[in-house]
């Protein structure tokens, strides 16, 4: 008795089926969730991309890397940010010891953002400045970017 109302009831469904509804329910538009944390701005100023800077900044400043030039050029680059763009000083002294003070920037539409840290920096600081008359962003020796 109970196969044949089962089989009653399924054949009731195949003959009315539930309407199928046509537009998408909102979870299934969604395609990717929102950006956490700050966002590279192509289109805005070196102040508008100064969070993220900060940002990448700090994520390096607190790896065991946070000395190392190197390190902060490609987690920039990884950020959106032009290495092109990039300028970093020596990351070791003349006599192979690491620096006291390490300093890295983005040329950003004329003005440049400008990060520094180190043990002899009391925390990782980054600010946006003015270009340089003579173009770029660091002045004295930086090390080429050719990785």
């Amino acid at each position: 008795m109970i196969v044949a109302a089962t089989l009653a009831v399924a054949g009731c469904s195949q003959t009315n089926p539930e309407p199928v509804p046509t537009t998408p329910s909102p979870v299934e538009t969604t395609t990717e969730p929102a950006p956490q944390g700050p966002v590279l701005v192509p289109e805005g100023s070196a102040a508008d991309n100064l969070p993220l800077f900060t940002a990448v900044m700090e994520q390096v400043a607190a790896t065991p890397d946070n000395v190392a030039g190197r390190a902060y050029v490609d987690a920039l680059v990884a950020a959106g940010f032009d290495k092109a763009a990039m300028q970093v000083t020596a990351d070791r002294t003349s006599v192979d010891d690491p620096v006291d003070s390490l300093q890295f920037s983005v040329l950003w539409k004329g003005e440049c953002l400008v990060g520094q840290v180190g043990p002899s920096t009391p925390a990782p600081t980054a600010l946006v400045l003015p270009e340089l008359p003579s173009g770029g962003c660091l002045v004295g020796l930086t090390r080429p970017i050719d990785w």
